[in-house]
């Protein structure tokens, strides 16, 4: 069985696209998760991850890092991962790449934060060209291979890879199109979303850096996160 090394479900955004990938496609996995800050964990995890950093996906002897290149591996093994359809698979790998490589502002602006709600101060021209092009980006994806998922009627890569964007248009309010926003909905409505979500609230440990990201862009209007 795989094993799957995660971090804080709250904060890790490349954390979850393998996670959430691997469970709409029923691959089966052990997961581990090593909480931000703890060195007791940490230390020896770094000796077995090549670059020290999380996701990391263990199969066997091997050992595969970086999200996309998990997708791929796992694409080699398990069906369904990409779209069977030529068109939507190269679509839904162009998309992925873009979202992987893509969108600093958004990242840097908008840090993962999946139990509060913010009220950004303001929305500079950067980010809502970042915003408005995900917004293009998923509303083509909809109306050419006829949804309701990014590249046709199924849950693949390129819908997990957009999983974090959704938490994000959650957290802080982003504005999107119609069809776009529906997709949205829809995402935050998967099981395996909402069993994310549900772990994330639960965590009680608070990574302040990165909630002093979060305080410095908006007003916190909500925290529902666990005490």
């Amino acid at each position: 069985m795989y094993t799957l090394y995660i971090a804080n479900k709250n904060y890790s955004s490349w954390s979850l696209r393998p996670w959430i990938l691997m469970q709409e496609a029923g691959i089966p996995f052990e997961e581990r998760m090593l909480p931000f800050g703890d060195e007791a964990v940490w230390a020896p995890f770094r000796a077995l991850a090549p670059a020290g950093k999380v996701p990391m996906l263990v199969d066997g002897g091997r050992v595969v890092w970086d999200s996309l290149a998990m997708v791929e591996y796992l694409a080699e093994r398990h069906p369904g991962v990409w779209p069977r359809d030529e068109d939507a698979r190269a679509f839904a790998r162009c998309a992925a790449a873009e979202m992987h490589a893509g969108f600093g502002v958004l990242r840097s602006l908008c840090s993962m934060s999946i139990g509060i709600r913010v009220r950004l101060r303001e929305t500079p021209p950067a980010l809502l060209r970042d915003v408005g092009r995900i917004s293009a980006l998923w509303t083509e994806g909809l109306a050419r291979f006829g949804g309701p998922y990014l590249a046709g009627d199924t849950f693949t890569a390129v819908d997990a890879f957009f999983a974090p964007v959704v938490f994000r248009v959650q957290t802080y309010g982003l504005p999107l199109g119609e069809a776009a926003a529906a997709y949205a909905a829809r995402m935050l409505d998967r099981p395996s979303m909402r069993r994310w979500y549900a772990d994330g609230l639960a965590e009680t440990w608070r990574d302040e850096s990165h909630d002093a990201e979060c305080r410095a862009v908006g007003e916190w209007t909500a925290d529902l996160r666990a005490v």
